[in-house]
């Protein structure tokens, strides 16, 4: 098969191929805790701030999980780590649908589920775009960021519709089923490098250059020297607050709060996943041709009015124009962060650097997971949550314009002293 695709393709199509199908996948069951808020709630009688911080304990082990699996795919490649993830993450769902305690939720969906999810997708796309390709990096990179958005397209209302039919449990087994069946094309079809098919990045040579600090004793000794990775780093963690943390998980149950119908709300997610899949793509396109400082400081400006507007909302057209404006450039941060990570700090460090940024994204994300759910305990609402993240978004654009463009010389550490 890999001869018969290789001579009508780049094989490297076939790998993004494989790794959006996965990122879908990965995404779909993270995105499905939002969905599992207001059920558990009612079945189990937890309370929202509780069910917010087992999540919160997901996304954080998810987002650890980068600078692990960005330095064990440096190292092993991303086949094996695609492998191992999605055994752990369809284990998880299996627990989950027999769990019964806070406790067990906490550990088998929360821990074992973020990390599991977190090993199969964090860094994967930003190492697959950067191993396979020079020329059109930043279209592959898009894919994979729109891949991750129809995950929530296509999950969110599936896994709603279960839960209508069959329960919650029913749902999180059919979780279970898709992550099992990623494995066999990840098992048949994914290759690490394009020398493993006779084949070099496309645009590009066998060997990228890896900038001097990756020579100097370890890549982040030397990157963490580097104002730009702070800046990249704080604009991602804002980047993770802002979508996966308040309104990848707590969306839905703002809606129920709302008296927003289960189908209108399902709608308006849908089509912010729409939006974001056409943002997406369209910004790995602007990537390859614009300066992607520019680019992400327009996107988080216009996420932190959307989130201005939000707390104001009350039609369902009001939820259909904040869906599309925020849909557009939901994970359209993605392909400028990470071409700004590889021009900095180097194509071949992309995995393991990236990673560390990546984590950022995640802890921002577990944060407002956490904070926004207890608010709403506290104040019976989220407006306060939704106002906060307008103004962090505003806050990261000014971040973004504050970055060099090329390549930084990482400072190095004093030589020891002779003893």
């Amino acid at each position: 098969m890999q001869q018969w695709l290789g001579k009508r393709i780049y094989y490297g199509w076939v790998v993004v191929g494989v790794t959006a199908l996965a990122l879908l996948v990965a995404s779909g069951v993270r995105a499905a805790s939002g969905v599992l808020i207001t059920p558990l709630e009612a079945d189990l009688g937890w309370s929202r701030s509780a069910i917010s911080f087992a999540i919160a304990i997901g996304l954080v082990l998810y987002g650890l999980a980068g600078p692990a699996g960005g330095a064990l795919i440096d190292r092993y490649g991303p086949r094996a780590l695609m492998l191992a993830g999605f055994v752990l993450t369809a284990t998880s769902a299996l627990l989950t649908s027999a769990m019964s305690a806070l406790w067990q939720f906490t550990v088998v969906w929360g821990a074992l589920g973020g990390l599991g999810t977190g090993i199969a997708a964090t860094v994967l796309g930003a190492a697959v775009a950067n191993r396979w390709f020079v020329k059109r990096r930043g279209l592959a990179t898009g894919v994979f960021g729109a891949s991750s958005s129809a995950g929530q397209l296509l999950f969110i209302p599936l896994l709603l519709a279960t839960i209508d039919i069959s329960g919650w449990r029913a749902a999180v087994l059919l979780l279970a089923l898709l992550a099992t069946l990623v494995l066999l094309p990840v098992f048949l079809l994914m290759r690490d490098n394009p020398s493993d098919v006779g084949l070099r990045p496309l645009g590009g040579t066998d060997e990228p250059q890896a900038p001097q600090l990756a020579r100097a004793g370890g890549v982040m000794r030397g990157v963490v020297r580097v104002p730009d990775f702070w800046l990249l780093a704080g604009s991602f963690f804002i980047c993770g607050a802002t979508t996966i943390g308040i309104i990848g998980t707590h969306f839905l149950p703002y809606a129920d709060d709302e008296g927003i119908s289960k189908g209108t709300a399902a709608f308006a997610l849908a089509l912010l996943g729409a939006m974001n899949f056409a943002g997406t793509i369209a910004s790995g396109w602007l990537t390859d041709r614009h300066d992607p400082r520019k680019l992400l400081a327009i996107y988080y400006f216009f996420r932190g009015l959307s989130l201005f507007l939000l707390p104001f909302v009350g039609s369902t057209w009001g939820l259909v124009v904040f869906a599309t404006f925020f849909g557009l450039d939901y994970i359209a941060t993605v392909p400028p962060t990470v071409a700004l990570t590889a021009d900095l700090f180097g194509r071949r460090n992309i995995g393991t650097v990236f990673g560390w940024v990546f984590a950022a994204h995640m802890l921002g994300a577990a944060v407002a997971a956490w904070l926004s759910g207890l608010a709403r305990d506290i104040l019976g609402d989220y407006q306060l949550a939704f106002m906060a993240a307008g103004a962090f978004s505003v806050t990261a654009a000014l971040l973004a314009v504050r970055l060099n463009r090329e390549a930084q010389p990482a400072p190095q550490p004093a030589p020891a002293r002779a003893r």
